[in-house]
């Protein structure tokens, strides 16, 4: 073989090889894109490089896989629905006592069915991975009870963290316990 021949083949090896490196690292993104949806681009934009982001949420997947994840009993379910009521039910009166005890009871749910009770950016990392679509209701929600805490937010405020935590809190219990939370509408007092 003539030393033109070796370098044209290493070429072709080289493209291929980076044709299959790309197909590769493109579906990795879709499955990944797909799995988290809006966290996806979230973390993308906060990392500041698609790489990292990916890397960051592969890792999210492989520390949940790790996890004794369960889902609730009809018992459990039934009783954090009643309880879901009853803090529906306080808002009327005490928003701020409300959205506490909501805070509360999202993270009894997630107790229950195994999530470790780290930090909080920990919490919504883990939740991410199998609750993509409502964990930034669950940012949304705490970020809202950090600036209560601080005296810095509204009544409207209130009842909008009491519907970002019902959609996390609904998505927790699971598909056949929505029926269970959703009896009453969150109402505002003036």
């Amino acid at each position: 073989m003539s030393t033109l021949t070796i370098v044209l083949i290493a070429v072709i090896v080289l493209a291929v090889a980076f044709a299959v490196f790309m197909i590769v690292q493109k579906e990795r993104s879709k499955k990944l894109r797909g799995r988290f949806g809006p966290e996806y681009d979230r973390v993308v934009r906060d990392s500041g490089s698609q790489r990292r982001a990916e890397d960051e949420l592969a890792k999210r997947e492989k520390r949940i896989e790790k996890l004794h994840l369960r889902e609730l009993n009809r018992g459990e379910i039934d009783r954090y629905a009643g309880s879901w009521r009853a803090v529906q039910t306080k808002f009327v009166d005490a928003p701020r006592d409300a959205v506490a005890e909501a805070d509360r009871l999202v993270r009894d749910v997630m107790a229950t069915r195994g999530y470790p009770m780290g930090d909080f950016e920990q919490r919504a990392a883990d939740i991410s991975v199998d609750h993509p679509h409502v964990v930034r209701n669950y940012r949304a929600a705490h970020d809202i009870a950090a600036r209560d805490a601080a005296g810095r937010a509204t009544t409207e405020d209130l009842r909008q963290a009491m519907v970002h935590y019902r959609a996390l809190f609904e998505d927790l219990l699971g598909e056949t316990a929505v029926r269970h939370t959703t009896d009453r509408p969150v109402e505002v007092t003036r």
